[in-house]
């Protein structure tokens, strides 16, 4: 059901557009009566003044005085999946800086602490009066959104969850990506290669596509996976599990960076030199992975630029609300470091070559 627009409010009040928003606006002479009716209509539709996209417009139509920040910008909310993942931080630099860029302000919640208090992880936001949601990583329950989008434009990004219809959705291309890297790790002449697992619909789609891979390649009997948590601790007792087997693999491929670092600790604690004993790539190109004693191979998941489209899509769906949601995938792109090489190889590439 989409939103009710000033339109709406001026048939049911028997009045025209531009007296409704003089009435919303608390400006220009208005009849008492007219006013009343105004009003009522509006409540009476759940009808909620779209000032973001008002304030785009005058921001467009003259340039914004020099000053200290607008205390009254229109705010986004931005729901945060979990604020120790790294690669959701980058997201945020690019999604915040085209919205503040645009006048916008951004009101950040994690949902990981609204879980764990039994909280209403969207809804708040509509208390709070704010023009626009941005939902960045996995929500356990996508359908809790319907409500919330049924009011005002919601982006999620970064995830591929299910989302209630009118829902835009701007992630990675996670199949892409796992098949960049599995083939990598095919092409260096590995067989054996286990895949550390993660969760949600990123995890499953990673997952898959790792699966698939190896198959297109004749290796599916060499395939292994383990299930994860998407946690250093996670990734290194799985890690541990994996090397201590006789038939144990010749590369790993973490579901993400955090993951790959547990099983590069898990590595050096067995007495396994990296690349030469085992190989190990990450996922999400986040700080982390370039930390030089680190150095990680990892997909470049483009998180900046995936936190620009879900701002740029927000933007839109303010100034032109309603209508079918869209998934936009960005394209990912390996970075080969430090981490892979040829099984039983001298090494692979050196911290800044």
């Amino acid at each position: 059901m989409r939103p009710p627009t000033i339109r709406d409010v001026a048939e049911r009040a028997g009045v025209s557009k531009s007296l409704v928003s003089l009435v919303l606006r608390g400006s220009g002479p208005v009849r008492p009566e007219k006013r009343d009716a105004v009003l009522r209509a509006a409540r009476d539709l759940g009808y909620r003044p779209n000032t973001a996209a008002r304030h785009l417009g005058e921001r467009r139509a003259r340039p914004p005085a020099p000053g200290p920040a607008d205390s009254g910008a229109p705010l986004v909310g931005v729901l945060l999946n979990d604020l120790r993942n790294p690669w959701f931080v980058d997201l945020l630099e690019g999604l915040d800086s085209l919205l503040h860029a645009s006048g916008l302000r951004m009101l950040l919640a994690d949902a990981r602490l609204n879980r764990r208090t039994g909280q209403d992880q969207a809804g708040p936001f509509l208390d709070l009066g704010v023009d626009g949601l941005v939902v960045v990583g996995t929500l356990p329950d996508p359908a809790a959104l319907e409500t919330v989008a049924e009011r005002i434009p919601v982006v999620l990004a970064g995830a591929r969850e299910a989302v209630p219809p009118g829902v835009d959705v701007v992630a990675g291309d996670d199949e892409r990506g796992t098949r960049l890297v599995t083939e990598h790790l095919i092409g260096l002449g590995h067989r054996r290669i286990a895949h550390l697992a993660g969760y949600g619909a990123v995890g499953a789609l990673r997952r898959s596509s790792f699966e698939g891979t190896m198959r297109d390649h004749g290796l599916a009997g060499e395939a292994r996976v383990e299930p994860g948590d998407m946690t250093e601790e996670g990734g290194y007792r799985a890690t541990v599990r994996l090397l201590s087997r006789p038939d144990r693999p010749t590369a790993i491929l973490a579901v993400n960076d955090i993951t790959g670092v547990g099983a590069l600790s898990a590595a050096e604690e067995l007495g396994l030199r990296v690349p030469h004993d085992v190989s190990v790539t990450g996922y999400d190109n986040t700080g982390i992975s370039r930390l030089r004693h680190l150095w990680l191979t990892t997909v470049d998941n483009a998180s900046h630029e995936v936190g620009r489209r879900a701002a740029r899509r927000l933007l839109d769906r303010l100034e032109h609300p309603g209508g079918a949601g869209e998934l936009r995938l960005v394209a990912p792109a390996l970075e080969i470091r430090g981490t892979s090489g040829p099984p039983g190889g001298p090494g692979g590439i050196t911290p800044g070559a």
